[in-house]
């Protein structure tokens, strides 16, 4: 009778851990599917040919207009959402970290990185990964604090990333990001718009950025227009279709414009290898494939391409792998930023600035060119 007793017991106990597992089971399989369901009733698109608002300069130039023969400048920049102090490894590229350090390591890493951008003294800034709102960077407006290095310019914010929140990693859920590119024109702007870029359809679409570019418009005194395209194209292996869906929807865009008669400036981050050539098959990480030069349009240009190979090899990288800390000559750099420019520009010189990637995974690109 006694052991029947404790074989019972036994039994009950089993029973009851059993019941206790399988409710545990259940709860995280209710949670997950509410949160899937969350994802797929948030997820939207922002709309694309979206007129978007010119900030004008309280002490703009409003009566001047580009000149032809005249040298211009114009820099390029991928702050990284003010997170990528060089010893900063970001989860999504194989690190440990999903936020910035904190709250005060985003404000001095996004006033760096202005700060730095302004002292090329540009009159055209195109600064990428530019934080609104986000749980990443600590809600820091990072448009707002860019502007304090561009007192004098007219801008225009176009909104690439405006996402659900994101649980995982679970120690540290990636939250909820707006994000964006930010242009600062010592030109006046007269109108401005944001073209949303073909992206992934399937569950990927959750964990990918918007995706899209602004095109800008500044007066020239001939009657025609000096055209801005900022971009930031996708990475992380995203499929052949949709890069090649991003490339003839950009190029097609560039192309209308010079058949107007109209000067075009393309620059941002790329997310392609810019320095290797397509038929190198090694040298390069997966996730950043050599541009399909034969793509672009007649009379149009990397100003990369402008350089002889000496040159173009002595470049410093514009970008660090974030799969680890910067350490130099170990951790793995590539040129992932840049400018394209139509035949009715001249590039004049072109350097990407060696900052030891001191604010963000990226390095500044910098461009004086002139309208022919």
């Amino acid at each position: 009778m006694h052991k029947k007793k404790k074989e019972y017991k036994k039994r009950g106990i089993g029973w009851t851990i059993l019941r206790i597992f399988l409710g545990a089971v259940g709860i995280l399989v209710l949670v997950l599917v509410v949160y899937i369901g969350y994802l797929f009733v948030s997820y939207h698109r922002i709309e694309d040919n979206l007129e978007l608002e010119v900030e004008k300069s309280a002490e703009g130039n409003v009566d001047v207009t580009l000149k032809t023969g005249t040298e211009y400048s114009a820099l390029t920049y991928n702050i990284g959402f003010g997170a990528y102090t060089p010893d900063f490894s970001f989860f999504m590229d194989g690190g440990k970290s999903s936020w910035a350090k904190s709250k005060e390591s985003v404000l001095e890493t996004v006033s760096g990185a202005g700060k730095l951008a302004a002292s090329y003294d540009p009159d055209f800034a195109l600064i990428q990964e530019v934080d609104l709102n986000s749980t990443r960077s600590y809600h820091v407006n990072e448009y707002e604090l860019l502007k304090e290095s561009f007192p004098e310019y007219d801008s225009v914010f176009a909104q690439n990333y405006d996402s659900a929140f994101l649980f995982y990693p679970f120690t540290q859920p990636h939250g909820r990001s707006r994000s964006g590119l930010a242009l600062f024109s010592r030109y006046p702007v007269t109108s401005a718009l944001r073209r949303s870029f073909p992206v992934s359809t399937s569950f990927t679409k959750f964990f990918d950025l918007d995706r899209c570019y602004s095109i800008s418009r500044i007066p020239v005194e001939n009657g025609k227009e000096l055209v801005i395209f900022e971009l930031h194209m996708s990475a992380y292996g995203n499929s052949d279709a949709i890069r090649e869906g991003q490339i003839s929807m950009l190029c097609n865009d560039m192309e209308a414009e010079y058949g107007a008669g109209n000067y075009v400036l393309c620059g941002g981050d790329f997310n392609h290898d810019l320095k290797a050539s397509e038929d190198d098959s090694t040298g390069h990480e997966s996730w950043a494939y050599p541009f399909p030069r034969e793509d672009l349009p007649e009379h149009f240009t990397f100003c990369l391409d402008l350089l002889s190979e000496e040159e173009k090899d002595a470049l410093w990288d514009s970008a660090r792998n974030a799969d680890m800390e910067y350490v130099p000559g170990v951790t793995y750099t590539v040129t992932l930023d840049g400018f394209i420019i139509s035949d009715n520009l001249e590039c004049l010189s072109y350097e990407n600035i060696n900052s030891g990637y001191s604010y963000s995974d990226h390095d500044p690109v910098y461009l004086k060119f002139k309208l022919k």
